[in-house]
């Protein structure tokens, strides 16, 4: 089948009424942070052009043992960029006056069918994206501020409804094996942004930092109180009921202590929210 030049295959009718519709989408311009300008592209000028907009990407994680594994969506073929290639769990242009939190609700619930609460999604930062390159015989050029959810509440494959029109699958792929295999040159089998990676490589390493520091400082606070409940137990000839104390108080203090020295992301940043 034959539509026009550059324009042809077996997925053409069907990419070219998505195409269609997707053309009247508006999208916000934004600046080299994210933060709109007041001006407004359509998503069909917006790839033309090369026009900067915004995006929400959403990282679904889960723990295997001792190993991060992170979903992968395979793209559906008649996408208009990197057809049939394994991509972020869940991601989408975040339309005019829309904010990236709430975008990223929408696609999780649009492409995965899950339903998540503002509370489920972790802010993890932003990142740019800038390319040009050729799909379906059509230059394509893309300029975008990327906001970056993760969502690691627990999410099995059976938890899922996949958007069919926008992906072929999901699978489990373990989060260091897909670093490796998108570094020079890159495996094709992948098109995940490298600094989506990134992003997604620093917040499980922050995760696992301050679940450390939470364990440690509890360890040292049961051990306290326990030394200071057996002090005073023997002082008092109740030992066990002074030891049961000082261990409980020492939990509790550990715990509060931990909390004090991680480092916390401001609030208005954790949502992404870009106000």
């Amino acid at each position: 089948m034959y539509l026009g030049d550059g324009v042809s295959g077996p997925f053409t009718v069907e990419l070219l009424m998505k195409e269609n519709k997707m053309a009247d989408e508006i999208f916000d311009i934004v600046d080299e942070n994210g933060q709109p300008t007041g001006e407004r592209v359509t998503r069909s000028q917006a790839h033309a052009d090369g026009v900067r907009h915004r995006t929400a990407h959403i990282w679904v994680l889960r723990e295997n043992g001792d190993k991060t594994e992170v979903l992968l969506q395979k793209r559906a073929l008649n996408k208009d960029s990197f057809p049939g290639r394994y991509d972020t769990s869940s991601a989408g242009h975040i339309q005019a006056g829309d904010e990236p939190l709430e975008s990223a609700i929408r696609e999780l619930s649009e492409e995965l069918g899950l339903q998540v609460v503002p509370e489920d999604l972790h802010f993890a930062g932003t990142f740019p994206i800038q390319y040009e390159k050729e799909f379906h015989g059509k230059p394509f050029k893309d300029n975008e501020i990327a906001f970056v959810y993760v969502y690691d509440e627990e999410a099995g494959i059976d938890d899922i409804t996949i958007q069919e029109e926008e992906l072929d699958g999901v699978e489990w792929f373990e989060l260091e094996e897909v670093y490796r295999a998108c570094q020079p040159p890159r495996d094709e089998k992948f098109c995940v942004p490298m600094g989506g990676l990134e992003i997604v490589r620093r917040y499980v390493k922050e995760r696992k930092r301050r679940f450390d520091s939470v364990f440690s400082c509890m360890c040292i606070g049961v051990l306290i109180g326990i030394t200071i409940g057996a002090a005073f137990g023997v002082i008092n000839y109740r030992i066990g009921t002074w030891m049961t104390a000082g261990m409980m108080l020492g939990l509790i203090g550990g715990f509060v202590a931990s909390r004090t020295i991680r480092r916390e992301v401001p609030a208005n940043s954790e949502r992404g929210d870009g106000e």
